[in-house]
This record gives C-alpha cells, structure tokens and sequence, in this order.
C-alpha cells in the first residue's frame, strides 16, 4: 500500500500546477525587458530607405513601439485603433515592421486605412525583434522618456487596452 503513496502524491502536486496554469492569462506573458533599456537598433525607415531611425532618436518622449507585418492577420484587428489612436495625438507610435517586404509592407498600409506611425523601422531579418523578444507578431512595447521598456501588449491593440492600462500609464510616464 505504501508503495502507492509517493505516486499518488506527485500526481496530486501535478494536477494541482495544471490547476494553477489554467487560471492564467496567456496574454498577460511576462517579458524579462520591463524594466530594462530598450534593445539598441539602428534600421532604415520604411518610406525612406536611404533614412534610419533608432532607439536614441526617441530619447526624451514616451513612445510605443509597435511591431506589425503585412501578413499579420491580427495587425488587422489593430490597424483602426492604432489610426484613431495616431490621430489624437496622445502618444507617438513608431512601427517595427517586422520580417516583411517593403513594398508588401507600404502596400498593406495603404490598403488598410493609413499609416498610423511616426516612422515604421523595417526589420528585415527580425534581428531586432528577437532582441525584444519578439514571438509572435502583433506586440507593442510602452517605452519611457529614458528608454525603459515599462510595458508589454502581447497580441493586438484594443481600444479597452489603450483606455485601461496603456494611456493611463504613458501618462503617468510623461509626467514623471
């Protein structure tokens, strides 16, 4: 009988984290970068190849990165908040197209309402996605005045997102 006990007691420690697991959000993945200083990038813009932008031209304002690709079927769902959010002028958005081609990629923007960004940076190779550990696209990081990554929005942008927990604390970030 004893011989079952040790059995029995790893399957209930088993079944009680598959219990625990259930209850998360997969949306809300934890990213080992809050916190930390935005990945160093230097890429070429999308609408102008021979421009650049980089993390360090965006020192000193609160910013989202937003990383967005023409075969994302999700960026879909997102496009129309991000145009309303781009024309209330609340914060700056700038675009991490993300293993695309340029031309698909400026093609789709056009096609879909507009150019939401500031500036979108063309990842090419997802180099720089990786570096913000990047795994599925789309993904908006909220990056501080310092080029702190203070939040991460796993999946696509809502309007509930953007009024609940992205604005509130980008405000908060620009005031501090």
């Amino acid at each position: 009988m004893r011989r079952f006990l040790f059995p029995l007691a790893i399957f209930i420690v088993l079944v009680g984290f598959l219990a625990a697991g259930l209850r998360l959000n997969p949306r809300e993945v934890p990213s080992p970068l809050i916190g930390k200083q935005v990945p160093n990038f230097r890429l070429a813009q999308l609408h102008a190849g021979d421009k650049f932008i980089s993390a360090e031209d965006m020192r000193g304002k609160v910013w989202l990165l937003n990383v967005w690709a023409s075969w994302c079927v999700s960026c879909r769902q997102e496009h129309p908040v991000l145009i309303d959010l781009n024309q209330q002028k609340k914060i700056a958005i700038v675009g991490l197209n993300y293993k695309d081609d340029r031309a698909a990629a400026m093609a789709w923007l056009t096609q879909h309402g507009g150019d939401p960004y500031l500036v979108s940076a063309v990842d090419a190779d997802g180099r720089v996605g990786i570096d913000f550990g990047v795994y599925g696209v789309p993904e908006t990081f909220l990056i501080d005045k310092n080029g702190v990554i203070r939040y991460k929005h796993i999946g696509p942008v809502t309007a509930e997102a953007l009024k609940t927990k992205i604005l509130p604390l980008a405000e908060e970030l620009a005031r501090g």
